[in-house]
Protein backbone atom coordinates (compact mmCIF):
# COMPACT_ATOMS: atom_id res chain seq x y z
CA UNK A 1 0.00 0.00 0.00
CA UNK A 2 2.91 2.23 0.65
CA UNK A 3 4.60 1.60 -2.16
CA UNK A 4 1.46 2.48 -4.53
CA UNK A 5 0.40 6.03 -2.54
CA UNK A 6 4.56 6.71 -3.04
CA UNK A 7 4.47 6.25 -7.32
CA UNK A 8 1.15 8.17 -6.90
CA UNK A 9 2.86 10.83 -5.50
CA UNK A 10 5.79 10.66 -7.79
CA UNK A 11 3.20 10.46 -11.19
CA UNK A 12 1.87 13.98 -9.60
CA UNK A 13 5.19 15.44 -9.51
CA UNK A 14 6.32 14.58 -12.66
CA UNK A 15 3.04 15.54 -14.07
CA UNK A 16 2.20 19.09 -12.48
CA UNK A 17 2.81 21.98 -14.53
CA UNK A 18 4.19 24.06 -11.81
CA UNK A 19 6.85 21.20 -10.74
CA UNK A 20 10.47 22.69 -11.14
CA UNK A 21 11.73 19.40 -11.84
CA UNK A 22 9.80 19.23 -14.66
CA UNK A 23 10.32 22.33 -16.31
CA UNK A 24 14.25 21.31 -15.72
CA UNK A 25 14.23 18.50 -17.78
CA UNK A 26 12.07 20.16 -20.35
CA UNK A 27 13.16 23.67 -20.97
CA UNK A 28 17.13 23.71 -20.83
CA UNK A 29 18.71 26.90 -19.16
CA UNK A 30 19.96 29.75 -21.40
CA UNK A 31 23.39 29.69 -22.20
CA UNK A 32 25.29 32.59 -22.89
CA UNK A 33 28.68 31.67 -22.11
CA UNK A 34 31.32 30.41 -24.52
CA UNK A 35 33.75 28.07 -23.66
CA UNK A 36 36.91 29.22 -26.79
CA UNK A 37 39.48 26.99 -26.81
CA UNK A 38 42.91 27.72 -29.21
CA UNK A 39 43.99 30.55 -28.02
CA UNK A 40 47.69 31.98 -28.79
CA UNK A 41 49.87 33.12 -25.73
CA UNK A 42 49.74 36.72 -27.02
CA UNK A 43 45.71 36.96 -26.90
CA UNK A 44 44.81 38.96 -24.35
CA UNK A 45 41.17 40.00 -22.86
CA UNK A 46 40.71 43.32 -24.71
CA UNK A 47 41.59 41.49 -27.87
CA UNK A 48 39.22 38.22 -27.38
CA UNK A 49 36.41 41.03 -26.60
CA UNK A 50 37.03 42.83 -29.75
CA UNK A 51 36.91 39.39 -31.52
CA UNK A 52 33.58 38.61 -30.17
CA UNK A 53 31.83 42.30 -29.66
CA UNK A 54 30.71 42.45 -33.61
CA UNK A 55 28.19 39.52 -32.83
CA UNK A 56 26.42 41.52 -29.66
CA UNK A 57 27.50 42.78 -26.38
CA UNK A 58 29.44 41.14 -24.58
CA UNK A 59 29.67 41.42 -20.66
CA UNK A 60 32.51 39.73 -19.63
CA UNK A 61 36.07 38.05 -21.04
CA UNK A 62 38.05 35.73 -19.02
CA UNK A 63 41.12 34.36 -20.07
CA UNK A 64 42.91 31.09 -17.83
CA UNK A 65 46.34 31.46 -16.69
CA UNK A 66 48.64 29.52 -14.99
CA UNK A 67 49.19 29.81 -11.74
CA UNK A 68 52.65 29.35 -11.90
CA UNK A 69 54.32 30.96 -15.18
CA UNK A 70 51.81 33.51 -15.68
CA UNK A 71 51.34 32.78 -19.26
CA UNK A 72 47.72 31.72 -21.09
CA UNK A 73 46.48 28.10 -20.85
CA UNK A 74 44.65 28.56 -24.13
CA UNK A 75 41.33 28.83 -23.19
CA UNK A 76 38.65 31.26 -21.78
CA UNK A 77 35.26 32.40 -21.99
CA UNK A 78 33.06 34.71 -23.36
CA UNK A 79 29.48 35.47 -21.81
CA UNK A 80 26.84 37.67 -24.26
CA UNK A 81 24.33 39.20 -22.79
CA UNK A 82 21.94 37.72 -25.20
CA UNK A 83 21.98 33.76 -26.14
CA UNK A 84 21.27 34.43 -29.90
CA UNK A 85 23.72 36.38 -29.88
CA UNK A 86 26.17 33.85 -28.28
CA UNK A 87 24.96 31.18 -30.55
CA UNK A 88 25.72 33.12 -33.51
CA UNK A 89 28.96 34.21 -32.18
CA UNK A 90 29.79 30.56 -31.93
CA UNK A 91 28.69 29.39 -35.34
CA UNK A 92 30.63 31.89 -36.69
CA UNK A 93 33.71 31.80 -34.66
CA UNK A 94 34.38 28.22 -34.65
CA UNK A 95 37.38 27.66 -36.76
CA UNK A 96 38.39 30.88 -37.33
CA UNK A 97 41.71 32.29 -36.78
CA UNK A 98 42.11 34.64 -34.02
CA UNK A 99 45.86 35.74 -34.26
CA UNK A 100 47.16 32.63 -36.50
CA UNK A 101 45.65 29.86 -34.71
CA UNK A 102 42.37 28.40 -35.20
CA UNK A 103 39.64 28.70 -32.52
CA UNK A 104 37.32 25.95 -30.87
CA UNK A 105 34.38 27.64 -29.55
CA UNK A 106 31.81 25.93 -27.71
CA UNK A 107 28.89 26.31 -25.05
CA UNK A 108 30.68 26.68 -22.07
CA UNK A 109 29.02 23.78 -19.72
CA UNK A 110 28.11 24.04 -15.90
CA UNK A 111 31.27 23.46 -13.12
CA UNK A 112 30.85 19.70 -12.06
CA UNK A 113 31.26 19.32 -8.36
CA UNK A 114 34.98 18.03 -8.10
CA UNK A 115 35.14 16.74 -4.44
CA UNK A 116 37.78 14.25 -4.08
CA UNK A 117 37.61 10.78 -5.09
CA UNK A 118 37.43 8.20 -2.00
CA UNK A 119 40.80 6.11 -2.23
CA UNK A 120 39.88 4.37 1.17
CA UNK A 121 39.05 1.30 -0.66
CA UNK A 122 39.80 2.48 -4.43
CA UNK A 123 42.13 -0.92 -5.24
CA UNK A 124 40.19 -3.52 -3.26
CA UNK A 125 38.05 -5.81 -5.60
CA UNK A 126 39.85 -5.06 -8.38
CA UNK A 127 43.69 -5.86 -10.38
CA UNK A 128 44.00 -2.42 -11.80
CA UNK A 129 46.86 -0.92 -9.77
CA UNK A 130 47.97 -4.44 -8.15
CA UNK A 131 51.29 -5.64 -9.30
CA UNK A 132 50.88 -9.81 -9.67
Amino acid sequence: MRKASLIHFARQVINSPSSSHCRSFSSPPSNNKLFVAGLSWSVDEKSLKEAFSSFGEVSEVRIMYDKDSGRSRGFGFVNFSKEDEASSAKDAMDGKALLGRPLKVNFALDKVNREPVNTRHSNRGSTFGRSR
